[in-house]
């Protein structure tokens, strides 16, 4: 894929300080990563409709990512592109149709009214979750790996097979591309492996955690998919109190404070994200497997990480490093810098390296 990308410069060129990467990095990762899913599912998985809003919604996001990957669409037909996807999964039956409340056994069963709005944002937000984590080095991968091994777990062990196997698939694709994406990249996943990864787990989250009947199923995405919630709530949180539009660019998540404000190096940042990830999503398994003891000892050292965590990535920095600031870009996967959100990175320096680098548009900058 690296060689295919170079050839139709399909990649990713340092031009400006934003960019900690020194040299030019093909960006058809995402398509390496939709075959090495696809391709299994489609051989192993039982064509079930959870398994069909994979192939299908998943194909149409890799599609969109590719061609926003090699010329740069604009913002409105990337989301348009998502919300495609997302309208294959419910067309396939697949929604939140019912909430278990956290510790009780009472099962609020939803409305249509309801359940298909709140599918569509919960599926939007963690398909632009991943895409906001994607601004370092193996920092996407690593995390989506992980979140997809346990969901595996869980949903196996709730007696959903199809689902599980189709999240250890999606582990087992992560973890192969971080041979190659894990600092120094020698490739880099694009919006096209972003939004794949962060479709395929919404999707999985759904069928394979949401619709159990356990009484912490709400619980267990929130903690699987932790550190791309706490960096959504952060970049949303301090925007509003600075009183800049959320959509502004800046230099304001997670990976930005570890490598800017901590000073750590972009390996060392992806290792202690990869840590905290682990404690969160080892105590969902804990929590799954009612291992009390785990669930005391995971609980602690969970609520340990993160309030250290909050400590560092609560500090505000002055003038333009802050939100809304000029740079938006730090880590050598993190091709932003402009604007961006729910419709991907923006600010990208990506395209044939026959045309000049340009800014593309989004809505929250990464």
């Amino acid at each position: 894929m690296a060689r295919l990308a170079r050839r139709t410069g399909i990649v990713d060129r340092p031009v400006d300080a934003r960019r900690m990467h020194a040299r030019v990095t093909p960006l058809l990762g995402g398509l390496a990563i939709y075959l090495g899913v696809m391709i299994p599912i489609l051989v192993l998985v039982k064509k079930d409709p959870a398994t069909m809003a994979i192939l299908v919604g998943g194909s149409i996001v890799a599609v969109v990512g590719v061609i926003d990957d090699a010329a740069e669409i604009r913002p409105v037909l990337k989301f348009a592109g998502q919300i495609a996807a997302i309208a294959a999964l419910l067309a396939y039956g697949l929604r939140i149709d019912h909430l278990t409340v956290p510790l009780t056994s009472i099962t609020v069963t939803l409305h249509p009214i309801i359940s298909i709005p709140l599918t569509v944002l919960w599926v939007a937000t963690i398909i632009n979750m991943v895409n906001f984590i994607d601004g370092l080095d193996g920092l996407a991968a690593g995390v989506c790996a992980i979140s997809a091994l346990t969901f595996a777990a869980i949903a196996l062990s709730l007696g959903r097979g199809g689902t599980g196997v189709a999240a250890a698939i999606l582990a087992g694709a992560a973890f192969a591309f971080l041979r190659f994406n894990f600092y120094p990249a020698s490739i880099f996943m694009g919006d096209a492996g972003s939004m794949l990864l962060g479709y395929v787990l919404a999707v999985i989250s759904i069928q394979g955690v949401l619709k159990g009947a356990a009484t912490v199923a709400l619980i267990f995405p929130l903690l699987v998919l932790g550190v791309p919630f706490a960096d959504l709530f952060l970049v949303v949180f301090r925007r509003l109190r600075k009183g800049v539009p959320i959509y502004s660019p800046g230099r304001d998540h997670v990976h930005h404070d570890l490598v800017l404000v901590a000073g750590f190096s972009q390996r060392m940042s992806v290792l202690l994200l990869y840590g905290w990830c682990l404690v969160l999503n080892g105590l969902a398994l804990a929590m799954r497997f009612r291992a009390t003891v785990a669930i005391v000892v995971l609980g602690i050292a969970s609520l340990a990480a993160t309030a250290s965590m909050a400590r560092l990535l609560l500090r505000y920095r002055s003038g333009d490093e802050g939100a809304g600031g000029q740079d938006g870009g730090v880590g050598g996967e993190d091709r932003g810098g402009g604007i961006d959100g729910p419709f991907g990175s923006a600010g990208a320096t990506r395209g044939r390296q026959s045309r000049p680098a340009r800014r593309s548009g989004g809505m929250i900058g990464r």
